[in-house]
């Protein structure tokens, strides 16, 4: 149970639009920082001041894709009016997709997911049959099959017809380049998040060199995220991730060395605690992490996070409790609250160190 359950945060806290269109830039937001239960307030440019020497930022390198597609139910013309959000590509050449309900202002809502054998035409030509629920307790998403061509035609797809994933806290649709960061490397096959890895999109060109600077190092991984319902909160299925070698190397000096090790998101956690054994020494791992990192289960690698500011239902907030404590956390929240702190993708950012 989540330590920020009764917490309300009022409509007008949502960042409904990109900073950049609401002030100077991308990195024009505030960045709230956490030190136990120290809470002080600043801007994101304030970031390299707040790092030492030493230090390892550990970024996600993972891309957006535009992965919601209209589509249509059945084999035939008309048919109920879909949206196909594509969340993650299996091994077996399968995806992971969630039907979604077109809705007013160009959002969606939930719908069922199945039943099985449900056909969705899609934009190109393109059909899709949902046949399975990705995890047999619940039914939002489901493995599905696209032809022709299968899921090697995915990525020309969304490049083609799809748009950026949107939610109904914000004001209206965004480029697809507004939804990608400094730090993202297009992968050869095609994959990419479902979501963008939103901490990092703050950070400009001019921010890094800063930090470099600074003597802060960067330590690149890779998690391809899925979709994450905006009602439901359900805990992150698993995701397909990458620690190289040389981040495992970076990791591993920084902490015998005395620096502190700060993941840029919830994503890059969850990709870096996967490849750490219990001594929290880091090996170069790839594959699929079905990790939730609790408060129970602790970090062994991970002194602080970078982070947005989530909602009280969202499974993340067990993570950053984790990190920082309960009491911390709480003492956080109540001061993004009283501050107005925006919230969500395109809201301020939170960094969390341990006291």
């Amino acid at each position: 149970m989540s330590v920020l359950e009764a917490l309300r945060v009022p409509d007008e806290l949502s960042a409904r639009v990109p900073a950049e269109q609401r002030g100077r830039g991308r990195d024009d937001v505030r960045l709230l920082v956490s030190r136990g239960t120290d809470v002080s307030h600043h801007v994101f440019a304030d970031l390299p001041a707040l790092l030492r020497a030493g230090d390892v930022l550990v970024v996600n390198t993972s891309t957006t894709l535009a992965a919601a597609v209209d589509g249509r139910l059945g084999d035939e013309a008309g048919g109920e009016a879909v949206v196909v959000h594509f969340s993650t590509r299996g091994d077996d050449g399968r995806w992971a997709v969630e039907l979604r309900a077109p809705a007013p202002g160009g959002v969606t809502g939930p719908r069922p997911g199945g039943p099985a054998g449900t056909v969705v035409r899609l934009p190109g030509g393109g059909r899709l049959r949902v046949e399975e629920p990705l995890d047999p307790a619940g039914a939002r998403l489901w493995w599905a099959s696209v032809w022709p061509g299968g899921a090697r035609d995915v990525p020309g797809l969304l490049r083609g017809y799809g748009r950026p994933i949107r939610y109904g806290y914000t004001e209206r649709d965004q480029p697809l380049a507004a939804y990608q960061t400094v730090f993202g490397v297009p992968e050869p096959d095609g994959a990419g998040s479902a979501e963008m890895p939103s901490a990092s999109r703050p950070f400009t060109a001019g921010t890094v060199a800063a930090l470099v600077r600074r003597g802060v190092q960067f330590a690149p991984l890779t998690l391809h995220t899925g979709v994450a319902s905006a009602e439901s909160h359900e805990p992150p299925y698993p995701e397909r991730f990458a620690v190289p070698g040389s981040t495992a190397r970076l990791v591993n000096a920084a902490r015998a060395g005395g620096g502190a090790v700060v993941a840029v998101g919830t994503t890059a956690v969850r990709a870096l605690e996967s490849a750490a054994d219990e001594s929290g020494t880091v090996r170069a791992a790839a594959g699929w992490t079905d990790l939730v990192v609790t408060a129970r289960r602790g970090v062994r690698v991970v002194d602080g996070l970078l982070t947005g500011l989530h909602e009280p239902q969202a499974s993340h907030l067990l993570m950053l409790e984790a990190i920082a404590g309960r009491a911390a956390l709480a003492r956080g929240y109540d001061e993004a609250l009283e501050h107005r702190y925006l919230w969500h993708e395109f809201g301020d950012l939170h960094l969390l160190l341990r006291g």
